[in-house]
């Protein structure tokens, strides 16, 4: 179980790992909102938990064609008040995939602070996105679920060497193709 102590070490540790990448000074702000800084209701913007779902092999890696942004992303979703973001992360990736033996690795893989579009009475908002390696298990026959158009799973080095492709999921294939 993490606490906000473990997650302000957790992203102080990333920053020192990827100096040049995400700015985690936002995200270490986002801590001091508290509680608040985990719930949807934060209009201004909170975290949520996604996980980049690698297959058994580590080849290749599960997306979601999601419903509302109409673009192929990582699984995740809203922390709900849920302070563990690689439990949140971890749930998310059961719940809309279907996948039963899931394992979730205990430190964030990727960090990524994105806007939201305005949607009915819901405000344009930031997503604070904790982002977890989570390892699929013996099987990877997948359901697709409501809050998705497809689930499919993708080549992470096509990913990788795709220059048009969405840039966070460039550079979590990039950082995956590191771990060798």
């Amino acid at each position: 179980m993490s606490s906000v102590t473990e997650l302000l070490q957790q992203f102080l540790a990333y920053a020192r790992q990827w100096p040049n990448e995400t700015d985690t000074s936002c995200f270490v702000q986002q801590l001091e909102a508290g509680v608040h800084g985990f719930v949807r209701e934060n209009l201004e913007g909170h975290f949520t938990g996604s996980a980049w779902l690698v297959s058994a092999d580590g080849e290749r890696v599960l997306l979601t064609h999601h419903k509302k942004l109409e673009r192929w992303l990582q699984l995740g979703g809203h922390a709900d008040g849920d302070i563990d973001l690689s439990r949140v992360a971890l749930r998310e990736a059961e719940e809309e995939s279907g996948l039963a033996g899931l394992s979730v690795e205990p430190t964030p893989f990727d960090l990524d602070r994105h806007r939201i579009p305005a949607r009915g009475q819901e405000p344009e908002h930031w997503h604070y996105d904790v982002r977890y390696v989570v390892r699929a298990g013996a099987s990877e026959s997948f359901e697709v679920s409501e809050e998705s158009h497809a689930l499919a799973w993708r080549s992470i080095r096509e990913i990788a060497a795709d220059p048009a492709g969405d840039e966070s999921l460039r550079r979590m294939a990039g950082k995956w193709l590191l771990r060798g």
